[in-house]
């Protein structure tokens, strides 16, 4: 008699518990108080890029290729269209997509910010243990006007390239750990500009370089007293100062009063210059960039090449050497309607800047923009050397004009080196015109 009533004291809970839990379910959506996660974006994503050369393979695109394989792997339902552009028609395919609206979701950007308008502010996508973690001229590369326009994913420098055959030939020593000043290194020219046939014509030269829009070979040198082109607290115009007029003059003064180049300096291009040292062997001296290291090497290693070694820029009343650099490679994101989309566009390069994936632009010949990975280039003293030498590495100015800007400067340096005016002239030149063409 008393376990049936405690039974039906039971039933009758469970009962009353049933309908309680039924009207809560009812009233109460129990999987609202939970917070759903977001469902991430599936479709295809439109990416452009220039070609990136695998020094191993020869492959063009081949780099990107692979990231993208992997990611689509890794985030199914996800698709990426990749479609390659050229160096040369490439930025007139980004100003066609800007006027037609045929645009990819990600694109390379440069320093000639004339689309930055159209570009997503990325700052909130990333924390600042995230932020702390790039190079800090890989992260300045991409800030503009205090907004993170784009991600950078590699980067490169310039360097002294030495012909070592020909330092050995007249007895010459190299700079001590790549190391010299610009007084060492013009008397280091000097002994290296001579008559090898002795009839009566100079043959052999110390130096050679030239000067073209988006080349920056030079600019080692004209920025060693410590001129720049931007200042770096205001972001205004700085090339007009005494320090930009006497780099200039050292430039000038490699051909007039030291002759260590050839008549022609300032009057030939890129191909020619490169030309005279990897195959002629007429010179001993040349700056380009990194890229070299391998073609070289490889020369070397087939028998049709020279012993060589690289070297920083020689130092001026800086103090320190310098470099100027546009070789910080970086993706932007356009403007999504979907937000699902950008975030998804900058996970995917967010991968690329995985440390796993940096490791891998040892096969590009360039470097990563991640702090703390220091086990690149461990065999390959002279690309080591070049890595090292990005920590004196300035980044080519961001600014909207820039590409105008750039004309300036380097149809008025040329003006110079080939005697057309002065240095002071020259500087005077391109502030004038710049200051016209912010007006």
């Amino acid at each position: 008699m008393y376990m049936k009533k405690w039974e039906r004291i039971i039933g009758t809970v469970l009962v009353a518990f049933v309908v309680f839990w039924s009207f809560y379910l009812y009233y109460f959506d129990v999987e609202s108080l939970n917070e759903k996660e977001e469902e991430p974006f599936t479709g295809v994503i439109r990416i452009w890029d220039y070609p990136r050369l695998n020094i191993n393979t020869g492959s063009r695109y081949g780099w990107i290729q692979d990231k993208i394989k992997k990611f689509e792997k890794r985030n199914p339902g996800v698709y990426i269209e990749f479609t390659p552009i050229d160096w040369k028609t490439g930025p007139s395919k980004i100003e066609e997509g800007l006027r037609t609206g045929e645009l990819p979701d990600i694109v390379p950007i440069g320093n000639d910010f004339s689309y930055i308008d159209k570009l997503e502010a990325l700052d909130d996508y990333f924390t600042e243990d995230e932020l702390d973690r790039f190079k800090s001229q890989a992260i300045r590369s991409v800030n503009y006007e205090g907004k993170m326009i784009g991600v950078p994913f590699m980067m490169t420098t310039y360097a002294v390239y030495l012909n070592i055959d020909l330092f050995n030939e007249k007895g010459v020593s190299p700079p001590v750990d790549g190391k010299w000043t610009y007084d060492e290194f013009v008397d280091t020219l000097k002994k290296l500009t001579y008559d090898s046939d002795y009839d009566g014509i100079i043959d052999k030269y110390g130096f050679v370089s030239f000067v073209e829009p988006n080349y920056y070979n030079l600019w080692g040198i004209i920025l060693s007293d410590g001129a720049e082109i931007f200042s770096s607290r205001k972001n205004t115009y700085s090339f007009d100062s005494e320090k930009a007029i006497s780099g200039v003059q050292k430039i000038v003064d490699l051909k007039y009063k030291y002759e260590v180049t050839p008549e022609f300096f300032g009057m030939v291009g890129e191909s020619e210059c490169w030309e005279m040292f990897y195959k002629d062997r007429k010179v001993a001296v040349y700056p380009t960039g990194s890229w070299a290291v391998n073609v070289l090497q490889k020369l070397l290693e087939s028998g049709e090449g020279f012993n060589f070694d690289v070297a920083y820029y020689p130092i001026g009343d800086k103090k320190i050497p310098t470099a100027l650099s546009n070789g910080v490679a970086s993706f932007g994101v356009f403007k999504q309607e979907d937000a699902k989309k950008s975030k998804m566009c900058v996970k995917f390069l967010k991968y690329l800047t995985e440390d796993s994936n940096q490791k891998t632009l040892e096969d590009l010949g360039v470097f990563t923009i991640k702090r703390g990975i220091t086990d690149m280039y461990i065999n390959n003293p002279k690309m080591k050397r070049i890595e090292e030498s990005l920590s004196y590495t300035y980044v080519v100015p961001k600014n909207e004009l820039w590409k105008k800007i750039d004309d300036i400067l380097q149809k008025e340096i040329r003006e110079a080196i080939i005697g057309e005016k002065s240095s002071r002239k020259a500087v005077e030149d391109s502030k004038k015109q710049v200051e016209q063409l912010t007006k």
